[in-house]
């Protein structure tokens, strides 16, 4: 059983698409799969057709302790895939942490994702463009990282951020966090910026790069439009095949 969680600072790099797509892909081969939501924009319970303005508890009430976690997980319309859903509400959590004088903010969700990590094959956590308290209590509550690397301009500049971040973090609260990979997004091997970022990227961590890259495909943003996965709604486009590709390369490096 794993927690991944799927982080960089940078916006825009494929962070809520890939958890989505991946959590998805990984349901499709038998996996039993929760995707925790932890950015308060609620992207990846809208991208699997959840209604997050109408929810009265999100992750939000698990962390606080006003709410059982069990009771706020959501069936999707996917079958193994499971979500845990934020809204605006989680963006107040630091403010509540430091009117509380929580001791130990940063350990919240590992605390309450301990409970119930037993009874799902994979955690995905889709988290926040920022490194602030929802970032750092992600990757301390996680046993490895997937890091998005858009192929463009400032591309590396994100990289080096998250990875300072990802060090402090192992030294100051979980040690064993480790890298699961660097993940190449909205590649496009016609351009020479996206085939050059693409190899400063495995040229760099080269072990340490997936395999596939997530190629620029429209069947990605009209999937998550209509509240799918793009694995489920056009298993057979080249986006659902890059996702498969990668749930398989994490399969590999559980069994590994």
């Amino acid at each position: 059983m794993r927690i991944i969680s799927i982080a960089n600072q940078k916006g825009g790099v494929g962070k809520t698409t890939t958890a989505i797509n991946l959590s998805s892909a990984l349901a499709h081969f038998g996996k039993k799969v929760l995707l925790v939501d932890f950015d308060p924009q609620g992207n990846a319970g809208r991208g699997l057709g959840i209604d997050i303005n109408s929810l009265t508890q999100t992750v939000y009430d698990a962390v606080i302790g006003d709410a059982d976690l069990s009771h706020l997980v959501k069936e999707t319309n996917e079958e193994n895939l499971y979500l845990l859903p934020s809204n605006l509400k989680l963006a107040s959590l630091d403010t509540y942490f430091l009117s509380n004088n929580i001791e130990k903010p940063f350990f919240a969700l590992r605390e309450i994702l301990s409970k119930i990590r037993d009874q799902y094959d994979f955690i995905i956590i889709d988290c926040p463009p920022s490194l602030g308290l929802l970032n750092i209590n992600a990757l301390v509550a996680s046993d490895s990282v997937i890091i998005p690397v858009q192929c463009e301009y400032f591309a590396m500049e994100a990289v080096a951020a998250i990875l300072a971040s990802i060090n402090k973090i192992k030294t100051d609260y979980n040690p064993d966090l480790r890298i699961e990979g660097f993940l190449l997004t909205m590649y496009d091997s016609r351009t020479s910026l996206g085939t050059e970022i693409a190899q400063q990227v495995r040229g760099l961590f080269k072990e340490n790069t997936f395999s596939i890259s997530i190629p620029r495909n429209i069947s990605i943003p009209e999937a998550s439009a209509r509240g799918y996965s793009v694995t489920s709604w056009r298993p057979s486009a080249q986006g659902s095949m890059a996702y498969f590709s990668l749930a398989r390369e994490v399969i590999d490096h559980e069994e590994n």
